[in-house]
């Protein structure tokens, strides 16, 4: 079985569902069906959507099991989202942030950092709340 296409190859227009067949009793219905919202996701799109309800929506675990950065799994989702025609709530720019930290406890951090005094493993931390 091959994923439904919902772009034409020809015009890069939407295409639509215009027959379904039950392989048991061998009933066609013609007609214009619509696949839902999912339906106008691109490969890609699905196996990211699989990947984030896999995680529970845990954008750490999507990072390790795609192998991919914060920044990019977000944009991603937010590419998803707007797929779906919905708008993407802005979300903080730490992932998984306790208590922000101040400006100058941020300068402090990559101070020691440069300086040698911590590792770059506690400052991320650190920097994560």
């Amino acid at each position: 079985m091959y994923p439904t296409p919902t772009v034409c190859p020809i015009c890069g227009g939407m295409l639509s569902v215009t027959r379904l067949h039950c392989r048991t009793c061998d009933t066609t219905m013609d007609g214009h069906f619509q696949g839902g919202r999912l339906a106008q996701l691109t490969i890609e799109q699905l196996q990211f959507v699989e990947t984030f309800l896999q995680c529970e929506g845990k954008i750490k675990a999507v990072e390790a099991k795609l192998n991919l950065s914060y920044p990019t799994v977000r944009g991603r989702l937010r590419e998803v989202i707007r797929a779906l025609g919905y708008e993407a709530v802005e979300l903080p720019d730490e992932p998984d942030s306790g208590m922000p930290i101040s400006e100058q406890d941020r300068r402090q951090l990559l101070d020691d950092l440069a300086a040698g005094r911590i590792s770059s493993e506690e400052a991320i931390a650190a920097l994560r709340g």
